[in-house]
């Protein structure tokens, strides 16, 4: 779905949220390994800092959603625009390095920036109940058997989702903290 107005996202210390982060054009910069090991590293150095709590993911080929609380911030910034600016950084590295021709598809014009990978506005909603949080996580888990995407045919076959934590216990890359610590 495309927001044609900025979106209103807003989130407190303490509070569980959904969050979801899309890639700048709904490019399918994070369709390969490497881009989602980017993510992966920037959630467990967060998780580590005790800056978040990560409770559910996935990480799409253009975006990525989470079920996660801030903890606090990481000096003056928030953890979210952490690891935005995490990955940003991390994406160019790479980019630049290994694929300059896709890197110049996220050149941008503007006097803090020469690239931008992220869209802008990612959003942010509160999950104030149960109920409503076990809706975005089955939404997250069920993405990647979304017809559109076909990346698995049964949730704990996709290795970038939280699916494998909550069906037989495996956090293969040892960030999340499962969901009924929070409640």
């Amino acid at each position: 779905m495309m927001f044609n107005s900025p979106r209103q996202s807003y989130s407190e210390h303490g509070k569980i949220y959904f969050f979801t982060a899309t890639i700048n054009s709904w490019k399918w910069l994070l369709a390969d390994e490497w881009s989602k090991n980017i993510m992966i590293s920037s959630l467990q150095n967060l998780v580590q800092q005790k800056m978040i709590q990560v409770y559910a993911y996935v990480i799409m080929p253009n975006h990525i959603h989470l079920i996660w609380m801030s903890l606090k911030n990481n000096g003056k910034e928030s953890p979210r625009a952490s690891f935005l600016k995490y990955t940003a950084h991390e994406f160019k590295k790479q980019l630049s390095k290994n694929n300059p021709e896709l890197l110049k598809e996220y050149s941008v014009n503007k006097s803090n920036k020469d690239y931008e990978f992220w869209q802008r506005d990612p959003l942010s909603v509160h999950l104030y109940t149960r109920e409503v949080m076990n809706q975005k996580m089955e939404y997250i888990h069920n993405n990647p058997l979304n017809e559109k995407w076909k990346l698995a045919k049964a949730q704990e076959e996709y290795r970038y989702s939280s699916a494998q934590f909550y069906l037989n216990g495996r956090d293969e890359f040892n960030f999340l903290t499962h969901i009924g610590e929070a409640w």
